[in-house]
């Protein structure tokens, strides 16, 4: 598939502060990438904190530091991470940086925005919450460049989770939303439950594409 349509396909832009420390991740044909992370504030006040992988060679010459404000644009991404203490693959998810730029406090950015355009993998699981909210999870495959595919998982609400609960696999969808984290428990044992995050695109907009041809069939908006 042509570069230009997995951007098409997958664009991310956030803006926040650098929450961490840049630690070497791996290296392609001589160049270097770094993971850190990036507080973004929602409107609630509360935060966002995402894990960003970032070429070493968009960061020279410029003082990235905890707690500069910046801009990246670039695409949601997925890999298998071995976990040992679960002895499985763990599907892991991180912005991607094209491009980064340091920002005023005022500068006038939409805070958190991602697009994905893919097929939908495994059958979105729809249901309530015990006081009636409306929930469905959806698992998208978003194609990238060589055969490769980014698996993301996503959750609507209200309208947008009743509407993706009677989607099937194979169907081609857009989304519009932004990357969140959430903070879960997990039981090991009787005796033990440790805190755990995910990362997810929360929908806020979602789009049946029934063939190329078509812009879309069907639109649901935020409530």
């Amino acid at each position: 598939m042509p570069q230009e349509n997995v951007q098409v396909n997958n664009t991310a832009s956030v803006f926040g502060r650098i929450a961490s420390d840049f630690v070497f991740s791996h290296e392609v044909y001589g160049e270097g990438f770094l993971n850190f992370y990036l507080e973004i504030f929602r409107l609630s006040e509360a935060s966002d904190i995402l894990p960003v992988t970032i070429s070493e060679r968009l960061l020279a010459g410029e003082g990235y530091e905890i707690g500069t404000l910046v801009h990246i644009t670039g695409q949601v991404r997925s890999y298998n991470s071995y976990v040992e203490a679960d002895r499985k693959n763990k599907l892991v998810l991180t912005v991607f940086a094209r491009d980064i730029e340091v920002c005023a406090d005022d500068a006038n950015v939409n805070p958190n925005e991602i697009y994905l355009n893919g097929y939908i993998c495994k059958a979105p699981i729809y249901r309530t919450t015990p006081f009636g909210r409306e929930i469905a999870d959806i698992l998208l495959a978003v194609n990238r460049s060589y055969n490769k595919s980014d698996y993301i998982p996503c959750i609507a609400w209200g309208r947008n989770a009743r509407f993706a609960g009677r989607l099937s696999v194979g169907d081609n969808i857009r989304i519009f939303g932004r990357m969140q984290s959430r903070t879960y428990q997990k039981r090991l044992d009787e005796d033990h439950v440790v805190d755990k995050i995910a990362y997810e695109v929360s929908v806020s907009k979602v789009e049946l594409v029934r063939d190329e041809a078509e812009e879309s069939e069907m639109t649901i908006r935020p409530e």
